[in-house]
């Protein structure tokens, strides 16, 4: 489980492709390299990360990075299909049990891709305003809880398919929104407690 307080902006060294033979026959992932540091000080073969909102498995690891497979799953349902050499993205480790929860709850699995439409400086702050699928519809509601590229921001306005969020000077600076550009795509996590709610509801 991640919070969607992003520790540290990676960059992405190469994008290429390793194919894997099982007894159902030949697969193949395309595979990332990204470079860090914060993020590998207790890094291990198989540990999990979230890079830009999800949640992959470390492949291996050194000094200066780390690499990670990413499945056709992962490539058709998140925007890390347009990855490519020189690209930021956002990094996380996953919670520690007896760590602070600074933000809220965030799985690290994709509910839909949206598309950033504004990204507009107000005063100190910047307003970012976000279209997002039909999908998210029930779960995106205003001062609630999104995850965009595994940034854990609050809504702070929903009108039909596109809303808003606040974003602080620090966020800016320390997340992939310093390059971030309208037309963009941006992976979005809806609350996982909305979505429970409104699972039992309908039944």
């Amino acid at each position: 489980m991640f919070t969607g307080i992003i520790e540290e902006v990676g960059e992405v060294d190469t994008v290429g492709a390793v194919s894997h033979r099982a007894s159902s026959g030949l697969s193949e992932f395309r595979t990332i390299r990204v470079r860090a540091a914060r993020t590998l000080e207790d890094m291990q073969i198989g540990s999990s990360i979230a890079a830009n909102g999800v949640c992959l498995t470390v492949c291996s690891f050194d000094g200066r990075g780390f690499s990670a497979e990413l499945s056709s799953e992962t490539i058709d349902r998140t925007s890390l299909q347009k990855l490519s050499p020189g690209a930021v993205i956002n990094l996380e480790r996953p919670m520690r049990a007896d760590g602070r929860f600074g933000g809220h709850i965030v799985q690290g699995h994709v509910d839909g891709l949206g598309r950033i439409r504004g990204f507009d400086r107000i005063g100190d702050n910047w307003s970012l305003e976000i279209e997002f699928p039909e999908a998210g519809r029930p779960y995106i509601v205003e001062k609630g809880s999104l995850a965009v590229d595994g940034i854990s921001l609050t809504v702070a306005a929903v009108k039909e398919l596109v809303l808003s969020a606040a974003i602080i000077p620090h966020t800016l600076e320390n997340t992939n929104l310093k390059r971030a550009r309208c037309g963009d795509p941006v992976n979005l996590e809806f609350d996982i407690i909305a979505k429970y709610v409104e699972r039992m509801l309908r039944r």
